[in-house]
């Protein structure tokens, strides 16, 4: 079990930091746009992303 969240929490680093890596500059611009977006609507984001996350893992496990 903690293997595990271990490992997934590794990919993220991972998956988090190509963006930076690969387009730094297109990388700034969308974290400077993010501020135009309301805190709404960034929680809405979140939770997609969360709930695609947890189906998508469902359905992967």
């Amino acid at each position: 079990m903690w293997q595990s969240l271990a490992t997934a929490l590794c990919l993220v680093l991972v998956l988090e930091g190509l963006m930076p890596f690969l387009a730094p500059s297109l990388w700034k611009r969308t974290l400077a746009g993010l501020t135009l977006i309301s805190d709404r609507q960034l929680r809405l984001v979140g939770l997609g992303s969360m709930v695609a996350g947890t189906l998508l893992l469902y359905l992967v496990r």
